[in-house]
């Protein structure tokens, strides 16, 4: 049903452009929601990204999973985990959920086959389509993006230097994965200036291991910290990335396609820290999403909130900012009513096309709220938990959380509480009441699996010191 909803508003929406734009789609890995200075670092630089947001429009309440694997499923499907069976990365035990009450639900590891990708779409309604970067989503077969929609596609991650691609192409020596991915997406431009292009440039950096260029980190060595922010190493990261949006910026304005161009930049989770003010000693911060709660592999904000920033000329107005809750399947219905182009037949999808809030930031989406369902467990190093399974519904500025081992609530006002340290559950009963139904009809209407019950096992003797969630873990996800 939602399918045909979706195409009959789809239909009925005004013409945005005369001509579909071009749409580029850049996805950094691991950054943070302040790892920008456009977002509030006063360590890090980002000119050229900051340059973006001031030309366009930033979302300050954009969510994607908690790790890379469901968001991109999610980004490239149109639905959440719950349909496509991707919520985290890897097998089940790859942590020891066995000392836990539940035993999680088994994950998807590359997406099924049978679902429609937007490039698929976007290749359907005439758009040159690549891919440059980071997949995750099935690198070799029939599951490479090179034949999934994509005409042009090379997947590479892992490792900053050194780096091998698929299929293997020629790599210069000494090459750093950014610069390379950059080089590949400004050809794909150049060869299809005259459009329409959808070009997808998802970066591997700012992931482990943390590598950067000599002459950044040189650049940040002598630099004061600023809270959390501190790394010269990562700071040399980020700043790569950011390389990359100029030398895109700068090549659509040279070719003079700049106008006719949706740019879009955000990140697949949050950012690697604010673990240590969760009570996980083991964790590693190498940045800090303060004033966000946690970070990577967590449900709290620090884990799934992440910089948005879009700029379309002619529609978006320059240095706007929109908080509206928004969330990773709103991509997929928003570039297809971008690129006038059609859904897939008997594909629902999940989210609402974002493209109002492009044209006009105070407006609202027509739902009930965004949602988040993971029935697993991610854990941090021998004793420590980052996530154990938990569902989620964010409906205006508030946030219910439920935990499925004790169906625990946790409910927070986000205007008031961004850090969410106070939980209204007691307080507010009936917005606890309401929110809790909405999320049990989410999980419903989508038949969202459940974890099992588990008889646990004694957990080994936990390790280093700290409070919170300590129970037995394994190493963080990829």
């Amino acid at each position: 049903m939602r399918h045909f909803l979706f195409l009959s508003a789809l239909l009925a929406a005004p013409v945005l452009s005369a001509a579909p734009p071009n749409i580029v789609f850049i996805l950094a890995d691991d950054l943070g929601y302040t790892d920008l200075a456009c977002y509030g670092s006063g360590y890090y630089e980002t000119p050229h990204i900051d340059q973006l947001a001031s030309e366009g429009l930033k979302l300050t309440s954009y969510h994607n999973c908690q790790n890379c694997q469901p968001t991109r499923a999610a980004l490239m499907s149109g639905q959440y985990g719950a349909r496509t069976g991707v919520y985290t990365v890897g097998g089940i035990d790859r942590f020891d959920w066995q000392t836990r009450t539940l035993r999680p639900v088994e994950n998807v590891t590359k997406l099924p086959l049978d679902r429609q990708i937007i490039a698929q779409r976007l290749k359907a309604a005439g758009y040159a389509t690549g891919m440059f970067g980071k997949w995750h989503l099935g690198d070799d077969g029939d599951y490479h993006p090179g034949q999934r929609g994509f005409d042009e596609a090379i997947v590479s991650a892992g490792r900053h230097f050194k780096f091998k691609t698929q299929p293997e192409v020629e790599v210069p020596q000494g090459a750093y994965l950014a610069d390379f991915l950059t080089d590949k997406a400004e050809d794909f431009i150049r060869r299809h200036r005259d459009g329409p292009f959808f070009l997808y440039l998802p970066h591997f950096g700012v992931h482990s291991p943390h590598e950067a260029k000599e002459d950044k980190i040189a650049h940040f060595q002598d630099k004061p910290p600023v809270g959390g922010h501190n790394s010269p190493v990562y700071a040399g990261m980020i700043a790569s990335v950011d390389d990359s949006v100029g030398r895109v910026m700068a090549l659509l304005d040279e070719l003079k396609i700049a106008d006719n161009t949706v740019l879009i930049f955000s990140s697949d989770n949050g950012g690697v820290g604010g673990y240590d003010r969760e009570g996980i000693a083991t964790a590693g911060n190498i940045t800090d999403n303060a004033p966000l709660r946690s970070g990577k592999g967590s449900l709290y904000e620090g884990g799934t909130r992440v910089p948005f920033i879009v700029r379309w000329p002619g529609v978006v107005k320059p240095g706007t900012t929109c908080g509206a809750p928004a969330i990773h399947v709103d991509l997929y219905p928003t570039f297809l009513e971008i690129a006038h182009a059609s859904p897939a037949k008997d594909q629902p999808l999940d989210g609402e096309s974002l493209a109002s809030l492009f044209r006009d930031p105070s407006a609202s989406l027509p739902r009930e709220g965004i949602f988040q369902h993971f029935p697993g467990y991610l854990g941090s190093g021998p004793g420590y938990w980052r996530t154990t399974p938990v569902a989620l519904v964010q409906s205006g500025d508030w946030k219910l959380m439920e935990f499925m081992e004790d169906q625990r609530p946790e409910l927070y006002n986000l205007a008031n509480d961004l850090g969410e340290e106070h939980n209204l559950a007691t307080e507010n009963p009936e917005k606890l009441r309401e929110l809790r139904a909405k999320l049990h009809a989410w999980q419903q209407q989508i038949h969202a699996p459940m974890p099992t019950p588990n008889t646990p096992t004694a957990a080994p003797a936990k390790k280093g010191k700290g409070k919170g969630k300590k129970k037995k873990g394994g190493k963080r996800d990829e």
